[in-house]
């Protein structure tokens, strides 16, 4: 429950400083959390980023004040944040479907966009196929990009990361460096790589690596050689076509698990798991790993 307690204390800072220069790792900081992790997170769980949402309630705001007061549409335009009146007006009327000129008319219909609220609903009945695992280092072959933390990534840039690697060839020389022999908790399974590790709390960007596990000591120009360090992961089974069925399983994690297990995400390194077959298949299955800790 403290990660819950967490996260509404995040948003309750947001919604009482809407009028000031947010920065997202202070809001993170509300939560204990990494401004990368946060971020992240708060898109899986809501579906849309954390600037979305902020500019949103700013706009609901707004149009409220525009409505109900005498303020001059520059003053409402610099109180949430915009540098001229023509970029709020932009804005504004891409939220609200008038102007703020128009706004100050009696009767000027408006649109709001509701605060967020954590609310604990007891369900029951479904299940959740995980494991814990201990897992010894291991070393992957990846192709690294880096991506920006304040734009909704999982949906778009990620996905047009795979296919390109599918398209140049960077898959098919990832399985040519896969791990041939020894232990393999991985299989020869394609792994999608997040690692907040090398992403200070400051940070815009992180990097994301499609790698494989590989017993390589070098590999080739264009790849990067990643060592996981020993850790203990939480492994949950995914079954569905994709994106969708990862997408959905990443949600239920956040919002089911972790607020009454025992453990806790280390906000360090996860990896969604792909094995060979028909990723559009109903049955297709895949995994989550995320590193974790038990709660103190």
């Amino acid at each position: 429950m403290d990660w819950i307690r967490n996260m509404q204390r995040a948003i309750d800072y947001m919604e009482a400083n809407l009028d000031s220069d947010l920065d997202f790792a202070e809001i993170a900081k509300q939560a204990y959390s990494s401004s990368f992790h946060f971020q992240r997170i708060f898109s899986l769980l809501t579906g849309m980023t954390l600037g979305e949402y902020i500019r949103s309630r700013r706009l609901t705001m707004a149009g409220t004040e525009l409505s109900m007061s005498e303020s001059k549409v520059l003053d409402i335009a610099l109180k949430y944040g915009y540098d001229s009146p023509e970029s709020f007006a932009k804005a504004f009327t891409r939220f609200h479907g008038i102007s703020p000129s128009a706004a100050k008319e009696p009767g000027a219909r408006l649109k709001s966009f509701s605060r967020l609220s954590i609310k604990v609903i007891l369900e029951g009945g479904d299940i959740m196929d995980y494991r814990i695992v201990n897992k010894q280092p291991f070393h992957v072959a990846a192709r690294v990009k880096s991506f920006t933390t304040k734009d909704e990534v999982n949906k778009t840039e990620i996905p047009q990361f795979w296919t390109q690697c599918h398209k140049d060839g960077s898959i098919a020389g990832l399985c040519e460096m896969a791990k041939k022999e020894g232990p393999l908790e991985t299989g020869k399974a394609l792994l999608g790589i997040c690692d907040s590790r090398c992403c200070p709390d400051d940070a815009d960007r992180f990097q994301y690596a499609i790698g494989i596990e590989t017993d390589k000591t070098s590999v080739p120009k264009g790849y990067s050689l990643i060592e996981i360090p020993e850790l203990t992961w939480a492994v949950f089974k995914c079954v569905g076509a994709m994106p969708q069925a990862v997408q959905k399983m990443w949600r239920r994690i956040y919002s089911e698990f972790f607020p009454q297990s025992d453990y806790e995400p280390l906000q360090g390194t996860d990896f969604e798991l792909y094995p060979e077959g028909d990723l559009n298949n109903a049955d297709y299955g895949s995994e989550i790993w995320i590193s974790v800790k038990k709660k103190a």
